[in-house]
């Protein structure tokens, strides 16, 4: 599975196909347009505002798979296009998932949110030398979280983190922090959807997120445990540029650095789109009841993944 991203910025942009390549012409010329062929581009995040579409961009994409990611006036992520790729046992895979037991979802959820807790727990720990106790927090999720751990790791990881008390994580904001946060975050959901999708799931059937106007809830849930690997890159960012930061074509480059390293999963050094891919397929066989074990392999520490 290929994993270049395209972030369109700067300069205005007509988007039109060439010989099943992805053109971005300027604003008044193609002379010299740069191309990228369409079977290497997993997801386009828009952030110009005068990028203007043909028809054939849009279905290109979806056939071979891309994700279309367009931003507000912000710069912040509005909307999402995924393909609706074909897979041989979608019919399948949607009544598996449709049937899934509760109990199931609770014990899945609970391997979602102990993972992300100790990822945040690792971020902490490579940042400051000290977790806060979230590893041992980590330890006291149990089926469903019913008592909330996800949230009292977040209260106290979120002050921690950029050393400030005062600091909140608003998906609204336009401030740097949460700008960054927000970006590196819509880009880390296009690839979860992109691999859910793939693996002939329903994006909407979450194991916990059930909001009724997200459309994503799968990839929600999925992505959880990979979020701190951009908080870990938007506080390094803090750090060389201080708090009040912009959200500019650089420092979007730095926020995917991450998402386009590498990460120790199941003995080998694997890309983040094809743990996802994995992670996805892994699912699928927990719901067919393929998987005895009923174990995602999900990352522990923010270690284990390099540029």
């Amino acid at each position: 599975m290929t994993d270049r991203i395209l972030d369109i910025a700067g300069e205005p942009r007509r988007l039109c196909i060439r010989d099943r390549q992805l053109v971005l012409q300027g604003e008044d010329t193609d002379v010299d347009a740069p191309t990228v062929p369409l079977e290497d581009i997993a997801v386009v995040v828009v952030s110009q505002r005068r990028v203007t579409y043909t028809q054939a961009v849009l279905s290109g994409l979806a056939e071979c798979g891309a994700v279309l990611v367009v931003c507000d006036e912000r710069s912040l992520p509005a909307g999402m296009l995924i393909p609706f790729q074909g897979h041989s046992l979608a019919g399948q895979r949607l009544r598996e998932q449709i049937a899934v037991s509760r109990p199931l979802q609770k014990r899945l959820w609970q391997q979602v949110v102990r993972a992300k807790v100790r990822m945040q727990a690792s971020v902490l720990h490579v940042t400051y030398k000290d977790d806060a106790g979230l590893d041992a927090l980590a330890d006291r999720v149990r089926s469903g979280d019913p008592t909330n751990v996800e949230a009292q790791a977040a209260r106290k990881y979120w002050p921690l983190l950029f050393r400030d008390a005062t600091f909140r994580r608003d998906t609204d904001s336009g401030d740097s922090l949460n700008g960054l946060l927000n970006y590196g975050y819509s880009v880390l959901r296009a690839i979860a959807a992109r691999a859910v999708v793939g693996a002939g799931l329903n994006v909407t059937l979450g194991l916990h997120h059930h909001n009724r106007s997200n459309a994503f809830c799968l990839a929600d849930d999925l992505m959880e445990p990979f979020r701190p690997l951009v908080d870990r890159e938007v506080v390094c960012m803090a750090g060389d540029f201080g708090p009040s930061m912009s959200v500019n074509r650089e420092t979007k480059g730095r926020v995917l650095r991450p998402l386009l390293g590498r990460v120790c999963y199941e003995g080998e050094r694997r890309t983040l789109f094809d743990v996802f891919v994995r992670l996805a397929a892994a699912l699928a066989g927990i719901y067919a009841g393929e998987r005895a074990d009923e174990l995602l392999r999900l990352p522990q520490s923010v270690n284990d993944f390099a540029g």
